[in-house]
């Protein structure tokens, strides 16, 4: 069995830390922004928005429930390697957006409320702006989580499975459950302009997500002229 080195333990442990920061930020979107002003997007978040929308039920336990069911499945076929931070992820992004909602809710004081309570931080009539800080704040959070090797599962998980058994792309999976999701919202609402406002909070988090990645990726190429190109090339290779 490997045994871990102290520079091992350490980048571990880092990862974890913005893991952490990562779901803070994405976790305090939902709960600011995108719950209280009713906009869905993608994801098994987006699946419990919308079972929140129309039921109450908290979006944090039916996140919870849905990811653990497609983790059993995960598990078993994408092996645990796979599975061990995308599970903390989860256990941590439930119990941030149970935690979000309970001091946005009943601590904040904010210039109007909705008719069951919960406060509008931007004013009545701000969906739009709401739509673009939230989603910001989900694209960041998502950004850092996925440059630190994690994952908030969902339809991440449905695409990685798809992905090892047919040929068609993570990138194309995602998107094909993310319109699904975010058309569902119209027979909740029964207006399309909730349904715009899920594609355009889709867009954003996919540029701030985009954004932040390419942001972390660095590269350095260095030119070596030599008449000993082999000899050098094999020291580089070892």
């Amino acid at each position: 069995m490997h045994k871990l080195t102290k520079a091992e333990v350490m980048r571990e442990v880092k990862d974890y830390i913005y893991i952490t920061l990562g779901l803070i930020s994405y976790s305090l979107g939902w709960a600011a922004f995108l719950l209280p002003y009713q906009i869905t997007t993608g994801g098994t978040t987006g699946i419990g928005a919308i079972i929140y929308y129309a039921t109450g039920f908290p979006i944090q336990w039916s996140y919870f429930i849905i990811n653990a069911v497609l983790m059993t499945f995960a598990i078993r076929i994408l092996g645990p390697r796979f599975s061990i931070k995308t599970t903390y992820a989860i256990f941590v992004l439930t119990f941030l957006l149970w935690l979000f909602q309970l001091i946005v809710n009943n601590y904040v004081v904010a210039p109007d409320m909705t008719p069951d309570g919960k406060p509008l931080l931007l004013g009545a009539g701000q969906d739009f702006m709401a739509c673009i800080i939230g989603a910001a704040m989900c694209g960041v959070g998502l950004g850092i989580t996925f440059n630190y090797n994690g994952s908030t599962g969902g339809t991440d998980i449905i695409a990685a499975v798809v992905n090892k058994y047919r040929d068609v792309s993570l990138g194309r999976m995602i998107m094909i459950c993310d319109v699904f999701i975010i058309g569902s919202c119209y027979f909740i609402f029964h207006d399309w302009r909730r349904v715009i406002f899920g594609f355009v909070t889709l867009f954003i988090i996919g540029v701030v997500l985009d954004w932040i990645i390419n942001s972390a990726r660095q590269s350095v190429q260095f030119f070596i002229f030599s008449k000993k190109y082999d000899e050098i090339a094999d020291h580089i290779i070892r």
